[in-house]
């Protein structure tokens, strides 16, 4: 996995302590509902599209170019599905420390765009569309957490609800 070198330089200042940082997620669904999910080469599991916003980018931006260079696929957001946090500090296999604030959007394909998965980077060892029904194994557990705002926020949309989900004061709004 490439960390990116804003990080680089940062810990070579703090070490291991935690950060604090902004991701993305991206469910890409085609025109026939499928959502895009990539075989993750860190851990063996199945995800949806995710990463971090670099400094200055704009969090849709950022999950544009993630789409793009893990799979392949030309992606428009079209919605903002949920803001949260983890409350999880994770540690990585060479100590690093971090949290996160997540942007989950909601994506389409690029009209006139590649609908064609391949793997594009290290971070994948392959790319597919899904059927949301019959999911691969093992899935990651933050892709299954997030599937489930995913179907709350269309269910809630289908009904004319369209307002991103977040927590406050312990409760879902």
């Amino acid at each position: 996995m490439t960390t990116p070198q804003f990080i680089l330089d940062l810990r070579k200042k703090i070490g291991h302590d935690p950060l604090w940082l902004i991701g993305v997620t991206g469910c890409v669904l085609d025109g026939e509902g499928r959502v895009l999910l990539g075989r993750r080469s860190d851990t063996g599991e199945w995800a949806m599209v995710y990463g971090i916003n670099e400094p200055g980018e704009q969090p849709a931006d950022t999950v544009v170019r993630e789409i793009k260079e893990e799979t392949g696929v030309d992606a428009v957001v079209t919605d903002l599905v949920a803001v949260t946090s983890d409350t999880r500090v994770i540690t990585y296999a060479n100590g690093d420390n971090a949290q996160y604030m997540d942007h989950s959007f909601l994506c389409a394909l690029k009209p006139e765009g590649n609908a064609e998965p391949f793997v594009g980077d290290d971070e994948s060892l392959s790319v597919g569309w899904f059927d949301l029904d019959e999911l691969p194994e093992p899935l990651a557990n933050s892709t299954v957490e997030r599937l489930k705002l995913f179907r709350t926020y269309l269910e809630n949309k289908a009904k004319g609800d369209a307002h991103a989900l977040f927590l406050f004061d312990g409760e879902r709004r």
